[in-house]
């Protein structure tokens, strides 16, 4: 039997600029995973999870390729990384077989209520790992990212695949998505093998280190939002705004730089500023295109936070889901989450999840 697991994430800033690519975002993992176990089966495979009920779904393949009846599949992100790194796998000269796949998500509430933690980005990268763990192949985190975001590519994902990577690398990384069209291009006349040996124009991926003198703080507002119904909202408005988009390209460009140049050097002032400078680009953002991103209990997370001396912003695609605050480290927070538990809002008491620490630990 074979285990893997990837963490959750959420956004630090950049959010909407991200999905264009070559504009940069800050992302954490954090210590929420999803695990998906692999024991290998006769002539048919199933998928279960906690997500559905544990209800297993029979799988078969089909010209080689793993199949399920459409009408009986819940599980698109598991189905297509099994496609695409089955598919790697088989270039790499291993004979496919089958298996149970079944999947355990720590990402959501006890009542099923989802954080905003990036679910389909986590499973994704577990499904990938526990894959080529179960195949005896070579793995990296370059690897798993490329082909986790071959797989959201293939289901016509509108995201940045940030979850994606920061799923794969962990604990803080810079983030700028690569050049979906060239990748798209190379798939046609290159193999898996091949293309994820190439170089993405446009992608970067490294790690940051946070300043030890600031504490992040993660609210929930208690209302989950859709990622992907907010992000084609923000893009079918955005031909309307041959104006404001550049410049809200731009913009967000340069405030993210300046951040990622602020956690390079531990200028905790310039840090602050940052997160307050991309809340309001997204405000902008917001009032241009009509998209609720900041909802009411986002802002009054905001002030509260703010009250305090933190510096606070929406995480994500906004309209609910979680909030971040960044505060400093010796600071008294026993009545910022008072008063956040009055408004509602609940306090994650998640931690930043970077894997090679902890294995070295």
């Amino acid at each position: 039997m074979i285990k893997a697991s990837a963490p959750g994430k959420l956004f630090i800033a950049g959010e909407y600029a991200v999905v264009t690519h070559n504009h940069p975002a800050i992302l954490i993992a954090v210590n929420q995973f999803i695990t998906v176990t692999l024991e290998e089966a006769e002539d048919e495979g199933t998928i279960h999870s906690s997500l559905n009920g544990g209800l297993p779904i029979p799988w078969t393949r089909q010209e080689g390729k793993l199949s399920i009846d459409e009408r009986e599949n819940p599980f698109i992100y598991i189905t297509q990384a099994v496609k695409i790194t089955e598919q790697y796998i088989q270039e790499q000269g291993k004979e496919l077989v089958y298996f149970h796949l079944s999947v355990e998500s720590k990402l959501d509430n006890s009542h099923g209520k989802k954080y905003g933690l990036g679910s389909s980005g986590a499973v994704t990268v577990a499904t990938i790992k526990a894959l080529l763990q179960f195949y005896a192949l070579p793995s990296s985190n370059e690897l798993v990212y490329k082909l986790a975001a071959l797989a959201h590519l293939s289901v016509n994902s509108n995201g940045s695949f940030g979850d994606i990577a920061a799923s794969s690398y962990t604990g803080w990384i810079a983030y700028s998505c690569f050049d979906r069209n060239w990748v798209l291009t190379q798939k046609e006349t290159q193999s898996i093998s091949q293309l994820v040996n190439l170089a993405w124009p446009g992608l970067m991926i490294r790690r940051l280190n946070p300043s030890r003198k600031l504490r992040l703080l993660i609210g929930w507002t208690g209302s989950p939002a859709s990622t992907t119904h907010l992000v084609d909202k923000v893009n079918h408005k955005r031909s309307g705004l041959n104006e404001f988009f550049p410049q809200f390209l731009t913009q967000s460009k340069r405030y993210v730089n300046e951040l990622i140049d602020a956690f390079d050097h531990d200028h905790l002032s310039a840090i602050k500023t940052g997160i307050r400078s991309n809340r309001q680009l997204l405000n902008e953002l917001a009032e241009q295109t009509g998209v609720l991103i900041e909802t009411k209990l986002l802002t009054k997370l905001i002030q509260i936070a703010e009250q305090f001396g933190g510096a606070a912003k929406s995480s994500g695609a906004g309209g609910g889901d979680c909030g971040i605050v960044l505060i400093e480290q010796d600071a008294n927070i026993t009545d910022l989450l008072h008063q956040w538990q009055e408004a509602g809002i609940q306090h994650l008491d998640l931690q930043v999840y970077q894997e090679d620490q902890e294995e070295k630990e």
